[in-house]
């Protein structure tokens, strides 16, 4: 299966791309001769492990039958000093809310989307450390 993507300069250093029928646009600070009009470009790796684990996980507990109230996903990680700067290990925090939440089917559905299902974090793991860990919250998010 292939998949392409374009990218098209705007000015300074904007590009704008369509991705999914969804207009995206990616810049720089005005440090580096942006306008800071979008995200940067290496940020979107953090947004796609994120997502890309959060559907798998969500999709997993529905099928478990598993009811949450809430539910966050964050990516921690560290970089390079040297050029070029690049990420070095990744860290995922997945936080649940709920009452009653079965511990056992909250790490089971973590571990498929790691070892089986997310593709983002198959390639990622190729090229650094991507560890997680989970909060389990019995209360409502405030």
């Amino acid at each position: 299966m292939k998949q392409d993507l374009s990218i098209s300069w705007k000015e300074g250093m904007a590009f704008e791309t369509e991705v999914n029928g969804h207009k995206l646009i990616l810049d720089t600070g005005e440090q580096s001769g942006g306008n800071d009009l979008g995200p940067r470009p290496k940020i979107l790796m953090l947004v796609a492990l994120a997502g890309c684990t959060a559907m798998d996980v969500i999709s997993i507990l529905r099928k478990m039958r598993v009811e949450l109230e809430n539910f966050d996903v964050k990516v921690e990680s560290e970089q390079s000093e040297e050029q070029p700067i690049h990420y070095t290990s990744m860290h995922i925090v997945y936080e649940f809310w709920g009452k009653d939440l079965p511990e056992d089917k909250l790490e089971k559905a973590i571990n498929l989307s790691h070892e089986r299902y997310c593709g983002v974090s198959a390639v990622y793991r190729k090229a650094m450390p991507v560890t997680h860990s989970f909060i389990i919250h019995n209360t409502a998010k405030e």
